[in-house]
């Protein structure tokens, strides 16, 4: 049953694509979006039961349109794992030269805001030293513990 209604669907789609390029035209839409990350992975993995995968590959719009959008949006996907290096051939460091600057400045501005919000929270508060309440000397811990 779940098979029967997955190849009508597919025929379905096939239909309305018909001989355009994407769904709505010449130009993608988010539909396209939707459908293609539906349809690229049943066409491109390697399946244990092939028979949907099958039906799509004699549906050959909607292999085209997978083909299409793989090689538009993904033209290093011939094989390779992840895209190909900078055309000038430019490392990590030289792409962003400024990388450890902005990291920096990121974990300075993470620590600023931490101790901001602990000494305005109270969690950390600054005594001036000297006199305490009431004209008395602030107690040390020394002094804590031989009162004990």
């Amino acid at each position: 049953q779940l098979y029967r209604e997955a190849r009508e669907c597919l025929t379905l789609l096939s239909q309305r694509l018909g001989s355009q390029k994407f769904f709505f035209g010449d130009s993608p839409a988010s539909l396209d979006a939707l459908v293609f990350s539906r349809l690229a992975p049943l066409l491109k993995a390697k399946l244990p039961n092939g028979k949907l995968q099958q039906h799509l590959k004699s549906l050959q719009n909607l292999c085209n349109y997978c083909t299409s959008i793989l090689s538009l949006y993904f033209p290093w996907d011939g094989g390779e794992s992840r895209p190909p290096p900078h055309p000038m051939g430019l490392g990590e460091a030289e792409e962003d030269p400024h990388k450890r600057r902005n990291q920096l400045l990121s974990v300075l501005v993470g620590l600023a805001a931490m101790l901001g919000y602990a000494f305005l929270s109270g969690i950390v508060s600054i005594q001036r030293g000297g006199v305490g309440p009431a004209g008395r000397q602030p107690i040390t811990l020394e002094e804590e513990e031989e009162e004990e």
